[in-house]
């Protein structure tokens, strides 16, 4: 779970970029589509249980600035990625939360209401910590850490420290139990970090693609004789 200063100060780089550059380039949008959903029930979360004001604000502000990011990212994304892009906002952003919405508010009563939302939240909040893994993947993959800044990674793990403390403090399970797992993910991405950020970009794809394209020419030539 994101406060606003980490939202704005480390994730505005990427997305200054991104603007700058009017492209995506290769990051990916799905960290920012699930950050969107979870922080918008979150919000709710915490706007269903008393005395969570800070949760609240934190998190509202955090879903507005990430449905600023979203935006950014279909208007400069390739036509291919907008779209799939746009599939995964309408039913992860806004199908999702409005049947959770409707089913706790229709359906259930009290405690249980807020139970079940903050069991769902607390799951999404994994899963919101577990989307940087796609990162990870890219950085093995690549040998290079051009996608996955060091301040995200330990913006990461800090604030899953500060939500870890603030939920033991108040005894709350649904709001600990993912954020020290984002400590744990985002240890884990400072760690591969450590290991790749002298390495350069892998040239294993581009080798291969101009070894394909010299094969087809190779061939084209044949056939020309």
């Amino acid at each position: 779970m994101a406060t606003p200063k980490f939202i704005v100060g480390v994730l505005g780089k990427t997305f200054y970029r991104i603007v700058k550059h009017r492209s995506t380039e290769n990051f990916e949008g799905l960290p920012y589509v699930c950050a969107l959903l979870g922080l918008s029930l979150w919000s709710y979360y915490a706007v269903s249980k008393t005395g969570e004001f800070l949760l609240a604000t934190s998190n509202g502000i955090g879903a507005i600035v990430f449905l600023v990011y979203v935006v950014l990212f279909l208007v400069y994304a390739p036509p291919e990625i907008r779209t799939k892009t746009a599939i995964l906002v309408g039913i992860l952003d806004v199908g999702f939360p409005a049947a959770v919405i409707l089913v706790t508010r229709l359906m259930m009563h009290g405690d249980l209401s807020i139970d079940v939302l903050g069991f769902v939240c607390a799951v999404l909040s994994v899963l919101m910590y577990g989307a940087p893994l796609v990162a990870m993947k890219r950085v093995v993959t690549t040998k290079s850490v051009e996608y996955m800044p060091f301040l995200l990674s330990f913006f990461l793990c800090l604030n899953g420290g500060i939500w870890t403390t603030y939920a033991i403090m108040g005894m709350d399970y649904f709001l600990g139990v993912p954020n020290g797992m984002g400590f744990i993910l985002g240890t884990a991405q400072m760690v591969l970090y450590a290991i790749y950020w002298k390495s350069k970009p892998s040239q294993n794809i581009s080798d291969q693609l101009d070894d394909e394209c010299q094969h087809m020419h190779l061939i084209n030539e044949s056939c020309e004789d």
